[in-house]
């Protein structure tokens, strides 16, 4: 079965620079993501990691865990940290797993069964599809999936505006639209009646089209 939104997120054990740990048992009873990169010491996600890490305190404030992953040992790891810290001003201080029997980047997808089982000789192209970001909720179902090629910088202000919008809709009966941020107007699920959002939103709502019904964020 191939994972799609609403897929269970395949529990896993790995090593990482913070140690041994189970992903389930990391994400608790919060949220998480899980950005994986193709090779350390490789320039773009050299800069996806500092900017995580510059936007570390913004996750935490959403109860949501940070976990990189890259196809290459903990040890290599622990070297390329230094790296991203001189070059972006930020030291990762979340876990960076590592995945040099390539185990967990097939148990997710990101490379075929057939890929091998280390990553001893593998190049960035090689495991150019280990670019992917999963977004796993507190039931460890997967909310959101996005896969980026590598010469493409991942915009972590948008998976920050994307989780507030997962964590806004899991609690009440709205969606948001085009471009929504935090605070702004949202729209009435499709699965709300007319009577129960009379009752929801006593004060009404704008309604450009009988479909489109539009209130406050609730808060």
């Amino acid at each position: 079965m191939s994972l799609r939104i609403g897929s269970k997120a395949p529990d896993f054990e790995a090593d990482s620079t913070a140690g041994k740990l189970k992903f389930h048992d990391f994400i608790g009873e919060g949220w998480g993501v899980l950005f994986s990169h193709p090779k350390d010491f490789t320039p773009v996600c050299t800069t996806e990691l500092g900017a995580v890490a510059k936007l570390k305190g913004e996750f935490d404030k959403r109860n949501v865990k940070v976990l990189g992953l890259s196809i290459d040992p903990v040890e290599d790891h622990k070297r390329w940290v230094k790296d991203i810290q001189d070059v972006t001003g930020f030291l990762p201080d979340y876990p960076l797993i590592g995945d040099s029997d390539l185990k967990v980047a097939k148990l997710y997808e990101m490379l075929p069964e057939g890929a091998g089982e280390t990553s001893q000789g593998r190049t960035a192209a090689d495991n150019a599809t280990v670019r992917t970001v999963y977004i796993v909720g507190p039931d460890k179902t997967i909310k959101a999936q996005l896969h980026y090629p590598m010469t493409t910088g991942r915009n972590f202000d948008e998976i920050l505006r994307l989780v507030d919008s997962l964590q806004l809709t899991a609690k009440h009966k709205v969606a948001t639209p085009a471009n929504w941020k935090q605070g702004e107007d949202v729209i009435i699920a499709g699965s709300v009646s007319d009577d129960e959002a009379k009752q929801k939103y006593p004060q009404g709502w704008q309604a450009p089209k009988p479909y489109l019904r539009i209130v406050p964020q609730p808060a």
